[in-house]
């Protein structure tokens, strides 16, 4: 008969299993963000960033585009760029196509890092046949935690694009930065990419697109605990919910129950009251302000940093202090 063992049955994932009940036993409940990334939830997440009310991919990717050498510090040659959460080599490429005065490529080695084995095994291959003067070297790790990275030479920058500083709290953000400086090394450089304090009449249509596909990565969650941790959730009877909280400086996203509920989780019970929400991410969004005491608290200084003409997005670069 059912218990409340926890124990995950053969062949399910005990590591999706530990990270959800250790959120669902919470309160409020939660789930880590981490859990959005199975295929499906890549697949979604690709979708937003080409959805019309999602400025922030292609605002950074014109921005990067633009800005070019200037990104980079004075005498950067013959370097390593090391991306944090690199699982796709699409905007690292704006800067490995970079080259010098004197013509030679700014970087010659690139450590993309991500919990994605299989991701970072395909990019390899295609790094293989796009940049053969790179060596690639791809390291399977969690970004959060601590690293020891290849011997990587005198030149090292750091590179965190998109908005992942802000699915951080300002705390796992700075320990983040200060985690990244030790593993990078003195006279390491930093690439940070933050978005920007808006309108919420601008930032929630980024997060409650009018086809819904926002709303489907939410849920897709859910699926994916069906799947990999032996949950039972009925998705019909959730629904999403982003907001703006003012007074965090951030947006939340929410799964909503639409009633009393009872679902199992790894042969655990979870009561899920109606209208009880599960907080799925928080996206904070930054004034630049916060960015210099949060890049300055782990031991980086901002050296220089760049904004769109609408002030949508920011690109700053850190220097190890």
């Amino acid at each position: 008969m059912p218990n409340d063992s926890g124990s995950v049955p053969c062949g399910l994932r005990a590591d999706v299993a530990e990270s959800a009940l250790a959120g669902l036993t919470a309160s409020p409940k939660t789930l880590p963000a981490k859990l959005f990334y199975d295929a499906e939830g890549c697949r979604l997440f690709y979708a937003i960033t080409k959805l019309p009310e999602y400025y922030l991919t292609r605002t950074e990717t014109a921005l990067l585009r633009s800005l070019g050498r200037s990104l980079l510090p004075d005498g950067l040659r013959g370097a390593a760029l090391v991306e944090f959460g690199g699982s796709d080599e699409t905007k690292a490429r704006y800067l490995l196509d970079l080259r010098d005065g004197r013509g030679e490529p700014v970087f010659n080695t690139y450590v993309p890092i991500d919990v994605a084995e299989a991701a970072l095994t395909e990019l390899r291959r295609r790094m293989a046949v796009s940049h053969p003067h790179v060596t690639t070297v791809p390291l399977a790790a969690d970004f959060m935690t601590p690293l020891r990275l290849p011997p990587l030479g005198r030149h090292r920058l750091g590179f965190f694009p998109g908005s992942t500083i802000g699915n951080l709290d300002p705390g796992a953000a700075v320990g983040f930065l200060a985690a990244a400086r030790d593993s990078l090394g003195p006279n390491a450089w930093f690439l940070l990419g933050a978005d920007l304090r808006k309108a919420p009449e601008v930032l929630l249509p980024a997060y409650n697109d009018a086809e819904g596909v926002t709303a489907a990565f939410n849920l897709n969650l859910l699926r994916r605990l069906n799947r990999e941790a032996g949950a039972d959730f009925d998705l019909r009877l959730f629904g999403h919910r982003a907001i703006w909280n003012a007074d965090a400086g951030r947006i939340e996203m929410h799964l909503i129950s639409t009633r009393d509920q009872t679902v199992r989780v790894a042969g655990r019970t979870i009561m899920i009251a109606r209208d009880e929400s599960i907080h799925t991410e928080n996206s904070y969004k930054f004034t630049p302000r916060i960015l210099r005491d949060t890049a300055s608290a782990a031991g980086w200084e901002v050296q220089r940093a760049w904004t769109d003409p609408a002030n949508y997005f920011g690109i700053s670069l850190l220097r190890h202090a």
